[in-house]
């Protein structure tokens, strides 16, 4: 079991904040499978400087939201809100374009 937070949880948690809704953990868990929400709002909050604001309920529950006004388009997105390419890991020689040299050319 991994203690950090998946990509996909973290992307979540972006979406729904950048689309201004309030969520919980028990959002979380619900519709991204996750349980360290409190953990990625740490991270946007001091890592990427987002203006995050906690609501407890009576149940002394956190509901996280963006502040208003916020200009969600320049706020800085971790690696994790963008998703992957697909077989974007390493490039083959042909996406690179490189050239071998033929076996003629190697004996010079």
């Amino acid at each position: 079991m991994s203690w950090r937070s998946s990509d996909s949880q973290i992307r979540w948690v972006c979406l729904q904040l950048l689309s201004g809704r309030e969520i919980s953990h028990a959002c979380e868990i619900a519709e991204a499978r996750g349980w360290r929400l409190s953990a990625i709002v740490y991270n946007l909050r001091h890592k990427h400087g987002w203006p995050i604001i906690t609501r407890y309920d009576s149940k002394r529950i956190g509901h996280y939201r963006l502040s208003g006004g916020v200009d969600t388009e320049e706020l800085e997105k971790p690696k994790s809100f963008y998703p992957k390419q697909k077989g974007g890991a390493t490039p083959s020689c042909k996406q690179l374009d490189i050239k071998y040299p033929d076996s003629e050319d190697s004996s010079k």
